[in-house]
């Protein structure tokens, strides 16, 4: 079995990234900021410290935070919300 031939699946993960993406931009400024440069744009950890003007732990630190809300709100959004079934 393919996942990718799934129709299901696939709606599940484009609709999961669509929620990714706006609990993201949902986010204060700087926890955005730290995901953005570290998953979208590859950078490490100290570059982002150097570019923030913080230290490393620091980076860390808005990481944490910012995974910590980003998972309550795609839970949230998944499991909170009503659903329609067919």
């Amino acid at each position: 079995e393919d996942p990718t031939c799934d129709p299901e699946a696939t709606l599940d993960t484009s609709e999961t990234h669509a929620i990714l993406l706006q609990a993201v931009d949902a986010l204060p400024e700087r926890e955005g900021l730290v995901i953005t440069m570290y998953y979208k744009q590859g950078q490490s950890m100290r570059a982002i410290a150097d570019r923030l003007g913080v230290s490393e732990s620091r980076v860390s630190q808005l990481h944490a935070r910012a995974l910590k809300m980003l998972r309550e709100q795609l839970n949230a959004a998944l499991y909170d919300a009503p659903r329609v079934v067919a």
